[in-house]
């Protein structure tokens, strides 16, 4: 039997895996906490640990979990920047779940976009109320804006399908562009200047690392909308906000952000938040945060659990070869 330690685990996570503890030969520990130097002495007496993107698997973690004779990092998601690649090398295996639900991810940046452009959110607040008033309610048309699109792996591609049919002009940008792909590839600096809207789809390297930042954000149109469906330091944040009070950004979607990691996930209702720029970006009437929820669909957490479970069970049967493997 396969024992694993699932780390900061939520509801949704356990009701997912569940159902495949029963028909494999697998156990499975839930536990709220984080992954962290001090939290790894759970994992003492486990075969694998099964991680999220705000687990700490570094160095010292890496040290302890080999010392603990496990075996195999399960990362229930697809980024993996959280994880030092090179100390795992030869010593702990890594996996990973590369594609759950693109369409999720992708659907929910438009979704972000949709609310932002046509004051949805405030309206939906306001109807409550019994105000009916549109005043301040303007939004604008997305057909025949350039959304320029940074990333285009499955999720990138499949967010300029849906733009596609809004009529939409498309431009991206990849350091490895997709060959015969009938995409419209510009350097950065293009995309900056003609893009009307922005979105992020890559994943967090030390090149795209504030990928939008204060220079970046000189270059763009007055009144650009940006979003960010994907790692949260692709974006100087202070940049950012500089931008919106300087009204160059008319708008900013963000599902991530750079120091979430002490507070998405969680209530934090009844509590002083005590991130003063995230507080200030929140307060900003053009501004959505969503907790990085742009995954959570019903279809991607069934995708999460089936790869991850079938990543543990490939690891430990006799060959040993995972598809998945980092």
């Amino acid at each position: 039997m396969i024992k694993v330690a699932f780390f900061d685990s939520k509801e949704y996570d356990i009701a997912s895996f569940l159902k495949y503890e029963k028909s494999h030969d697998l156990s499975f520990k839930f536990l709220e906490t984080r992954l962290t130097e001090d939290t790894v002495e759970l994992a003492r007496g486990y075969d694998a640990v099964c991680v999220f993107v705000n687990d700490t698997v570094n160095k010292a973690v890496i040290h302890k979990l080999c010392d603990f004779g496990v075996k195999v990092i399960a990362l229930r998601c697809a980024g993996y920047n959280n994880v030092d690649l090179e100390e795992a090398h030869g010593r702990i295996r890594v996996v990973h779940v590369p594609a759950y639900s693109p369409y999720a991810v992708a659907e929910h940046a438009m979704a972000l976009l949709l609310t932002s452009i046509r004051r949805i959110h405030k309206a939906y607040i306001r109807t409550r109320d019994f105000n009916f008033s549109l005043n301040g309610l303007t939004g604008f048309d997305l057909h025949g804006k350039t959304v320029g699109v940074i990333g285009t792996g499955k999720i990138g591609r499949i967010f300029m399908d849906i733009c596609r049919g809004f009529g939409m002009n498309i431009v991206a940008y990849d350091k490895f562009p997709a060959k015969d792909s009938g995409i419209n590839y510009v350097e950065l600096n293009e995309l900056f200047e003609k893009s009307d809207i922005i979105s992020l789809h890559c994943p967090l390297t030390e090149e795209t690392y504030h990928v939008i930042d204060e220079a970046s954000i000189k270059k763009m149109k007055k009144g650009v909308v940006i979003l960010n469906t994907s790692r949260g330091a692709l974006i100087d944040a202070e940049a950012l906000l500089d931008g919106i009070r300087d009204r160059k950004v008319g708008a900013a979607c963000l599902d991530v952000y750079e120091e979430e990691a002490d507070i998405f996930y969680e209530d934090r209702s009844g509590h002083i938040l005590n991130d003063e720029l995230l507080s200030r970006l929140i307060s900003m009437p053009n501004v959505i945060v969503t907790s990085h929820q742009a995954f959570l669909t019903e279809e991607a957490l069934n995708n999460i659990a089936d790869t991850t479970v079938k990543n543990l069970i490939s690891c430990f049967e006799e060959k040993g070869t995972c598809v998945n493997e980092l």
